[in-house]
């Protein structure tokens, strides 16, 4: 150790115990130890306090005179004494283990707002010490705690909550502006000049002089505004996401403080997980209303991620990638896919196929940035009373990711899209998000879609092509997110859909908001002995299997097979390979055949014209190339194909024979119910002659009726035909 008196300046720091001993005498000499010095020595104070080393004269007035700040310079490599903090923060930089880690594990949820303030000044001494100037760049550096092992939903929060470090997730509803909050304040006395400071304030009171250390005058005081530093401060407010609401239940919500770098990290409609300090603090108005002293509470955040599919992605396992990779290799992948859309619901294989295009939409695009084409994948089903439109919407809302309910007469314009509202407290507008807000980069549905308003329908025109809604009121002029699907479900006009009328005369929906929508549905609800018979059966096997008290017998009660043939997917593992296609399959258009797309729109732009019915526009070439991608989702391609472009529900094949069976079971019909009016009894075979098929099938330019009694649509509906006789025969 250097001699006292060699030098004016030194920094004393003893090197070794022997030392400490020899200048303050031993640990354990109770003459000369305080309490709590009682304690073994550590094995080598010296990296814990660094040796005593010599202060040049030159550098001692830049450490104690008025500048404080020195010049840094990169430590050589032979130094081997750097200080406890840095060496700890060099640790945890090359994942090496702490022995104090468990101890901060333990504390860090139990006392959060302590254990904070110190990360925070441990953080700021290890940054600063790599950089002295980094406080002129900021002041504070704060720690920020993600990835807590449990995760509470916002109903579940209680008063054993309090004062703990929580981790929470919900969808942004509102947020207030960005607002500065004191948080160190200086005053100026006004009859002496002396400045009073600094106070710290707190969360829950002002902390005011009481009087002047100087002239001993009690005030008056003004703030020094120049030497007063404030911090960033935004209020939100998260609810419940949609998919985690208990059936019949109102979404909970949460008010959270966010300051300094975290205020403007969200804005209304997206889904984020919060991790914070859960508090209480006094409401007077709340008091008033229940008649008792009770406290508000709220989350002061500490750490937010935006929730995405990136995120649901993460939380997959190898095994789920595995047993996805296998499951897109199988040729029929796409038949099982439809087949797996809502299995308790029989038959509507159309309906299937386009709810199942929508659950793994297209692709977005923004040439150049500047004009969005969406790739979300709108639905209209339209058909008569009783044919599960509600259960589809119902099984989307179980399966697909981010769905949000509405009904048409639940539904308001601003309820849909977003409105402002005066906050209580501060009396300050706020933005608050709408149904299609929420549902931002999910699924929007609308059961009872033509109960709606026309002023409420016109209002959603914006979302559902250019999927943003802007607001221009009470001084707010913004636009939001609101990049969903809608699918929507809606009655005919009279109840019933008249097939002797278009599309347009049966519903009450104006042309602007049919062209947004990719597919229409059409359900009716026709009398088939055959698919009465079947739907009736399936129906009742369908109950007895799911009775709570049924007895687990396979062979007593058959599972009712879909009309495909295909075997389903189960559920836990269709909704996992639903959000790995999502996210990780983007197939592109190389392979598109862009002369057939062209053919085929001028075809149908034609045959539109002519019967009247929905005018064909731009925007369904555009809905033919997203359901072309969405079915290469399907399929975990990075290309879209030939046959993508053209699949079922598109091939004109498909549609001629279920035309064709759409005529043939009008003419059974038609000779049944001749024979119950004449004879009044129903017969166990029809025979139908094959020239009255024929007759109806050239007024619609079918010539050739021999793919037709080949193929499965015809054989499945227990149809033969008798080419001796010319008949078409149906067992009963």
């Amino acid at each position: 150790m250097a001699d006292e008196t060699s030098d004016p300046f030194s920094v004393a720091s003893p090197a070794s115990p022997s030392s400490r001993q020899g200048r303050h005498g031993g640990r354990g000499d109770p003459a000369t130890s305080s309490p709590g010095r009682d304690l073994p020595p550590f094995e080598d104070e010296s990296e814990l306090l660094g040796d005593t080393h010599e202060v040049e004269e030159g550098e001692g007035e830049e450490l104690f005179g008025d500048n404080l700040e020195r010049p840094y310079e990169e430590s050589d490599e032979d130094d081997e004494r750097p200080s406890r903090r840095r060496r700890l923060a060099e640790r945890a930089a090359e994942g090496e283990e702490d022995e104090d880690e468990h101890v901060l594990a333990y504390f860090l949820p139990e006392a959060p707002t302590e254990m904070l303030k110190i990360f925070d000044e441990a953080a700021k001494d290890v940054v600063l010490s790599m950089y002295p100037r980094y406080n002129q760049i900021v002041t504070d550096i704060h720690v920020r705690i993600s990835d807590l092992p449990l995760i509470e939903e916002i109903r579940s929060l209680r008063q054993l909550h309090l004062n703990q470090l929580i981790r929470t997730s919900g969808v942004v509803t509102s947020c207030t502006g960005v607002l500065p909050q004191l948080s160190m304040i200086k005053y100026d006395c006004n009859k002496c000049g002396f400045i009073l400071g600094p106070f710290f304030q707190s969360q829950n009171q002002e902390v005011r002089p009481g009087c002047c250390p100087e002239c001993q005058s009690t005030g008056p005081f003004e703030i020094n505004m120049e030497q007063t530093l404030y911090k960033n401060y935004q209020r939100l407010t998260i609810q419940e996401s949609p998919g985690k609401v208990p059936p019949g239940r109102l979404p909970r919500s949460k008010d959270a403080i966010l300051l300094d770098d975290l205020a403007d990290t969200c804005k209304p409609g997206d889904e984020i997980e919060l991790t914070g300090v859960y508090h209480n603090n006094y409401d007077g108005s709340l008091n008033t209303a229940n008649g008792f002293p009770v406290f508000a509470t709220v989350i002061q955040a500490n750490h937010i991620a935006k929730q995405d599919d990136k995120m649901a992605v993460a939380s997959l396992t190898d095994d789920d990638v595995k047993a996805i990779i296998r499951l897109s290799k199988d040729e029929r992948i796409g038949e099982r896919i439809f087949a797996t859309m809502a299995p308790s619901i029989y038959g509507h294989d159309g309906i299937k196929r386009a709810l199942a295009l929508t659950l793994f939409g297209g692709e977005p695009k923004n040439p150049g940035g500047k004009h969005k084409v969406r790739g979300d994948i709108n639905i209209l089903v339209c058909g008569d009373p009783g044919t599960a439109k509600s259960q589809f919407l119902k099984y989307i809302e179980k399966t697909g990711p981010r769905v949000v309910f509405t009904t048409g007469q639940g539904a308001s314009a601003v309820g849909l899209t977003a409105y402002v509202q005066r906050n209580p407290v501060s009396k300050e507008w706020t933005l608050e998000a709408g149904a299609l807000v929420l549902a931002d980069k999910g699924i929007c549905l609308i059961d009872e879609f033509d109960k709606m308003n026309d002023a409420d329908r016109t209002s959603i025109h914006e979302a559902m092509e250019q999927q943003s809604i802007s607001i221009s009121k009470a001084g707010i002029v913004t636009s939001l997110q609101a990049r969903c699907a809608i699918i929507a479900a809606a009655n005919p006009i009279g109840g019933r859909y008249d097939p002797s009328l278009t599309f347009s005369e049966n519903v009450d929906l104006t042309e602007p908001i049919l062209s947004r929508f990719d597919v229409l549905c059409v359900v009716r609800d026709t009398v088939d002995p055959v698919e009465d018979e079947r739907l009736a059966k399936f129906v009742v096997a369908s109950h007895a299997r799911h009775h709570p008290n049924a007895v687990s017998d396979e062979g007593a009660m058959p599972e009712a097979m879909n009309t495909s043939g295909a075997e389903p997917i189960p559920q836990d593992l269709f909704k996992k390979y639903l959000v790995y296609a999502r996210e990780k399959a983007h197939p592109k258009l190389h392979g598109m055949d862009q002369d057939k797309v062209a053919k085929m729109y001028s075809e149908l732009r034609r045959e539109s014209m002519a019967t009247g019915s929905i005018p064909i526009t731009v925007r369904h070439i555009e809905s033919m190339i997203r359901m072309a991608e969405s079915h290469a989702k399907m399929h975990l391609r990075d290309y879209v194909n030939e046959d993508d472009t053209f699949s079922r529900y598109l091939a004109f094949k498909r549609d001629n024979n279920e035309l064709l069976l759409f005529i043939l079971k009008q003419l059974a019909q038609d000779q049944m119910t001749f024979q119950r009016n004449r004879y009044g009894s129903d017969l166990d075979v029809l025979e139908i002659s094959e020239k009255d098929l024929a007759d109806k099938a050239r007024h619609i330019n079918i010539h050739s009726l021999s793919d037709f009694y080949s193929s499965d649509v015809f054989i499945n509906n227990r149809f033969t035909h008798d080419a001796k006789r010319k008949l078409l025969i149906q067992h009963i």
